[in-house]
């Protein structure tokens, strides 16, 4: 039995092309063929993210279209972005970890007791927390991949343990600081502007140079690839949006004559950068990835391919509960302390919302690893513009709860949509 899986070698808006088509308006006519045919993608969360950003431009123009608003959006976004990737494998066989977020905290207070409390150095300390993020991921996928118990009542069990397990290494009510520059320099430092231009620079260079090279190895396979004019208004759309970031994170953020002067790229931008273009390889790119969308789509016809699922599964839970620490860690730089509630709160519905607003799908098969940014900046937005616009709790909460049965829905429509036109 043979086991199918979308085609992850082209990205969301390139299309095969054959010498014949006239490029760009061919690539936009099969786009808007997928759309119809309920291949959304992550454009629900393109159009949400800039929906909001007016909106709130609008509402309160001096507080959020601001440049200092616009740092602290990229790092209130960071750690629900690194946390949302690990979701996505998770959520591409279509399970579901719940404990997460307090994987997150775990990790953190791990880091800061190794740091605070015995004077680790930190690379040790950062390796003490990475290594108990495997030993949790490893231990679920043991009770869902090889058990056979449903990942969101062994989460759930996880979700609850991992509370305990912080309020004895923190203490109840207690709070551990972190002291180590180089941990807090992640969230709280930023480039120098000429080391911010070098990075942009890399990034298009990066893309262009990878993206090319595809589509020439494509070509010389014999196989379809994109038209070199979808390439290049790829490229230049990439270029627009980095440049226009770059600038504006490289103009002063604080107030004229104060005594600081804040501004350049965030550090924990390239960071999220390496950690995306590093694991978008390892999905679209390696044979890991496409048994991962296999065992997405379906299970028992991985299986029967000769494809080791528990394995899959296991290797992709430790990835997730790895993110998660990489992100309790950024938690802990932002807030300079590890507390109980770190990893807590809405942390872990932030970071599935953000996955799903994305574009991938909650009953698996469907997703990409950089839906986790996209749907990261719509929570991002919203988490920042809330507080700005309203003050009252219970409006937030609401809100937010909306957002995300907004996008399950969505998920559920275009699925549905999909299945009835074949694709």
């Amino acid at each position: 039995m043979s086991v199918t899986h979308p085609d992850t070698t082209i990205p969301q808006f390139e299309v095969e092309s054959t010498p014949g088509q006239s490029g760009i308006g061919e690539a936009a006519g099969a786009y808007w063929e997928r759309i119809k045919g309920g291949d959304l993608g992550a454009l629900p969360a393109v159009i949400g993210a800039l929906v909001l950003a007016i909106v709130f431009g609008v509402l309160q123009p001096d507080s959020f279209l601001t440049n200092q608003n616009f740092a602290n959006l990229l790092n209130q976004g960071a750690a629900i972005m690194v946390l949302a990737m690990g979701m996505v494998f998770v959520l591409l066989l279509g399970e579901i970890d719940l404990s997460a977020g307090f994987t997150a905290g775990t990790g953190a207070a791990i880091l800061g007791v190794t740091l605070t409390e015995h004077n680790w150095a930190w690379p040790l300390a950062l390796i003490a927390a990475l290594v108990t993020g495997v030993a949790i991921g490893y231990t679920i996928a043991l009770l869902v991949a090889r058990l056979g118990i449903p990942s969101f009542v062994v989460s759930l069990a996880y979700f609850l343990g991992l509370q305990g397990a912080m309020l004895l290494i923190i203490g109840e009510g207690g709070t551990i600081p972190i002291r180590s520059s180089a941990i807090l320099d992640v969230m709280n430092k930023n480039m120098p502007v000429a080391v911010g231009w070098l990075f942009a620079a890399i990034v298009i260079a990066g893309f262009a140079a990878a993206t090319y090279l595809a589509i020439q190895r494509r070509r010389r396979a014999g196989l379809p690839a994109a038209a070199l004019s979808v390439w290049a208004a790829k490229v230049i759309g990439l270029a627009v949006i980095v440049i226009v970031a770059v600038f504006l994170l490289s103009q002063e953020r604080q107030r004229p004559n104060a005594p600081i002067v804040i501004q350049g790229v965030p550090w924990v931008v390239p960071l999220v950068t390496a950690l995306v273009v590093a694991l978008s390889f390892l999905l679209t790119r390696t044979g890991f990835g496409r048994h991962v969308y296999a065992v997405g789509g379906n299970a028992e016809a991985a299986r029967r391919a000769g494809i080791n699922v528990p394995g899959i599964k296991t290797y992709c839970f430790i990835l997730g509960s790895t993110m998660a620490i990489v992100a309790g860690i950024l938690l802990a730089s932002r807030d300079n302390s590890v507390s109980p509630t770190t990893g807590g709160a809405q942390t872990l519905l932030y970071a599935v919302g953000a996955a799903v607003i994305g574009g991938t799908s909650l009953f698996g098969g469907r997703g990409r690893v950089y839906d986790a940014i996209t749907g990261g900046l719509v929570v991002a937005i919203i988490a920042n513009g809330l507080p700005l616009v309203t003050e009252k709790s219970g409006v937030q909460f609401i809100i937010n709860g909306l957002v995300l049965l907004l996008a399950a829905s969505v998920d559920a429509i275009s699925r549905r949509r999909a299945a009835a036109t074949g694709r």
